[in-house]
C-alpha cells in the first residue's frame, strides 16, 4: 500500500475514532443559587485488522480518553466558573508505529459581575492556562526521513489573563471585548523558533486586546450547536497577525451514555505558521456524569 493510501486510511481512522468535548466560554446561567458542579468522563476505543483482505486496509488499535470538570457559583450579581478539560489519545497504525491522536491540558477560571437585572451587560475576568500531555511531532518532515520534534509538555505553554466587558442579549449568545495579556513558556529551548521565540529563550509576555463570541443553541431534539470565536490582537504588531481559535460542535444524545459529535476547528497563529490550521472529528462513544 502507498503512502498516499496508509495516510488516507489513517485520517479517516483517527476522525472516526477519537472523541473530543471542547468548551472554551464558561456560561454562569442567572438562575444559578449557589454552587453547581459537573464531571463528565469519556473513553473511547477501536480496533480493526486485516488479513489478506481483497480491498485492503491497515490494521490498528486506537484509544482516547478525556475529562471535563466544571464548578459554576452564582450569589446574585456576582458569578464564577471553574473548568479542567483533559484529554489524551493514542492510535497504534500498523506500519507506522504509535501516533498521538489528541492530546490537550486546559485550565480555565471566569469571573463576572452583572450591570442589569436582566443579565445582559456584565463585566468579566478570565484567567487561563493551556499546554500538552506529550511530545507532539511532524511526521516524515524530515529530508532524509523520519519524525520531527515540534511540541512537548510545558513546549508551549499558554498563560492568558483579560478583563472586559460581555453582552448577552439571549441565552445561547454572547459576545465579549476587552484587554488581556498572555504569557508563552517554552520548557524546551530548541523548540521555541517554531512559537515565535529566539533559539534558546523560554519565555514571551504581549499585551492586547480580545474579542470572543460565544453561541450555543438546540437545533434539533437531543441534538446541539456550540460555535466559539475568540481573537488576540498584539499592541505592537500588525492586525492582520491577531490569533484566532474558532470551534464548532454538533453533539447528538443517542441515549444516557452513548453520544455522537462532529468538531471542526480552525485557528490562525502567525507566531506557529503563516497557513491556517484546520482539525475535524467526527466521532461516536461512552461518556458517564460522574456527578
Amino acid at each position: 500500500m502507498n503512502t498516499r493510501m496508509k495516510a488516507l486510511t489513517a485520517f479517516l481512522f483517527l476522525s472516526f475514532t477519537t472523541l473530543s468535548i471542547s468548551a472554551q466560554t464558561i456560561s454562569i446561567p442567572d438562575t444559578l443559587n449557589g454552587w453547581e458542579q459537573k464531571w463528565v468522563a469519556s473513553l473511547n476505543g477501536s480496533q480493526a485488522a486485516y488479513s489478506n483482505w481483497s480491498q485492503g486496509g491497515v490494521s490498528s488499535v486506537s484509544g482516547t480518553g478525556s475529562s471535563v470538570f466544571t464548578i459554576l457559583y452564582r450569589d446574585g450579581k456576582f458569578g464564577y466558573g471553574f473548568r479542567t478539560n483533559l484529554k489524551y489519545g493514542q492510535s497504534r497504525i500498523n506500519g507506522d508505529g504509535v501516533r498521538k491522536t489528541d492530546d490537550l491540558i486546559s485550565i480555565r477560571n471566569r469571573f463576572t459581575y452583572t450591570f442589569e437585572e436582566d443579565g445582559t451587560l456584565s463585566a468579566y475576568g478570565v484567567i487561563g492556562f493551556k499546554t500538552q500531555f506529550d511530545q507532539g511531532f511532524d511526521y516524515d518532515a524530515k529530508v532524509a526521513g523520519g519524525d520531527s520534534l515540534i511540541s512537548n509538555f510545558m513546549a508551549p505553554a499558554y498563560i492568558n489573563e483579560g478583563v472586559g466587558l460581555a453582552y448577552a442579549p439571549s441565552e445561547s449568545f454572547i459576545f465579549e471585548a476587552g484587554l488581556g495579556l498572555k504569557q508563552t513558556i517554552i520548557k524546551d529551548g530548541d523548540l521555541a523558533p517554531n512559537y515565535g521565540l529566539n533559539q534558546g529563550d523560554n519565555f514571551r509576555a504581549e499585551g492586547g486586546l480580545t474579542t470572543g463570541i460565544n453561541f450555543e443553541k438546540q437545533v434539533a431534539e437531543n441534538i446541539l450547536y456550540s460555535s466559539n470565536l475568540e481573537t488576540f490582537t498584539n499592541f505592537l504588531i500588525p492586525i492582520s497577525e491577531t490569533d484566532i481559535a474558532w470551534g464548532n460542535e454538533l453533539v447528538g444524545q443517542i441515549n444516557n451514555v452513548v453520544s455522537a459529535s462532529f468538531q471542526f476547528e480552525l485557528r490562525y497563529d502567525n507566531d506557529f505558521s503563516s497557513e491556517i490550521q484546520l482539525k475535524q472529528v467526527l466521532s461516536a462513544g461512552v461518556s458517564v456524569n460522574l456527578y
